[in-house]
């Protein structure tokens, strides 16, 4: 890679009349500018940046580090980190983003971003999760983004599941739909705990009894392959046709994806026969259900976009953030 050095020879000037070239343009003459960015183009020179942060050039960019634990890995959070990267670059930063996963050697990941000397830290999850967050970075400007923190008061922004799920209910209800099957995730998760919560309560609300509401959660902690339950359940309500249930809540698209499958299946009309609700808008799938499904939307860009401005306008609060989940209505309700 070419050095300051080789950029002065080529231009025949000094070190420091390279150096004014890059970042004082406006104090050299127009020729040898010329003549310096020449020798630039034709090396592909980049000023090295750690060198200009030793010098405390405050023309670099301000760095915004991303711990990124099991999301740059997913489909699902693809929008939280395009979202950072955008309002990172409008605001004139940089972003590094560095994978953890399962917090698999995390002390190694954790020293290469706070080598590069960060304005702060993004410590991002895929899956709304609890974290502990490491000893190294308790001291660094940090915020939480799809992930809280029991353990240390830290400002997290996460997705408001429960308003999410209690307003796309309010839909369900004012449907006219009476018996409602639920295939929520995993009981131990926070998204399955408060989904369940507002499904319930919704219900309450509008006097109606849970006894109506048939429930079950998938044992996803077990692994992915646990998806497949939702087959055996459908199977057990629908393959000898005329059930007590004329609405499915799914606890995300993905289980939405597979309610459909096993109905179209067994000959069952969507939403004619029987309803579908599902959750998270799955990337790139969403809109190709057919029938559409409706769903609610998790706010994965807005996540990212706010986490990020909280490390730009070094805002000092240590509060947890909920952001709205807001319903999309297709034609599957």
């Amino acid at each position: 890679m070419a050095s300051l050095k080789d950029v002065a020879k080529l231009a025949q000037v000094s070190l420091m009349t390279v150096s004014r070239a890059i970042n004082s343009p406006d104090k050299l003459n127009k020729d040898t500018y010329i003549k310096v960015k020449k020798a630039i183009d034709e090396l592909n020179y980049v000023p090295d940046v750690s060198a200009l942060k030793i010098r405390g050039d405050r023309k670099v960019p301000q760095l915004i580090g991303v711990l990124a634990l099991d999301t740059a890995t997913t489909p699902f959070s693809v929008e939280l980190l395009q979202a950072i990267e955008k309002t990172a670059q409008a605001h004139q930063c940089n972003t590094l983003i560095v994978n953890l996963f399962d917090d698999h050697d995390a002390e190694r990941s954790i020293n290469t971003l706070l080598s590069y000397r960060p304005a702060g830290i993004i410590f991002t999850s895929m899956g709304f999760r609890k974290i502990t967050i490491p000893s190294k970075l308790q001291s660094q400007p940090l915020v939480l983004a799809n992930c809280i923190s029991p353990d240390l008061p830290v400002a997290s922004y996460v997705p408001d599941d429960y308003q999410g799920q209690y307003h796309a209910m309010e839909r369900v209800i004012a449907q006219g739909y009476k018996k409602p099957l639920c295939i929520y995730l995993s009981l131990n998760t926070l998204a399955g705990k408060l989904r369940r919560k507002a499904v319930e309560q919704a219900w309450q609300d509008h006097n109606l009894l849970l006894s109506d509401l048939t429930s079950y959660h998938l044992n996803l902690e077990l692994g992915d392959e646990h998806y497949l339950d939702t087959i055996e359940i459908i199977n057990r309500y629908f393959k000898e046709g005329s059930p007590d249930i004329d609405v499915i809540i799914c606890g995300n698209d993905r289980i939405a994806l597979l309610v459909y499958q096993v109905l179209l299946g067994l000959g069952y009309k969507i939403p004619q026969q029987v309803a579908v609700l599902g959750y998270d808008n799955m990337v790139g799938i969403g809109e190709l259900f057919y029938p559409p499904l409706t769903t609610v939307q998790l706010p994965h860009y807005q996540i990212g976009e706010r986490a990020a401005l909280h490390i730009i306008n070094r805002i000092k609060d240590k509060q947890e953030y909920k952001i709205d989940c807001p319903l999309l209505i297709r034609q599957s309700i």
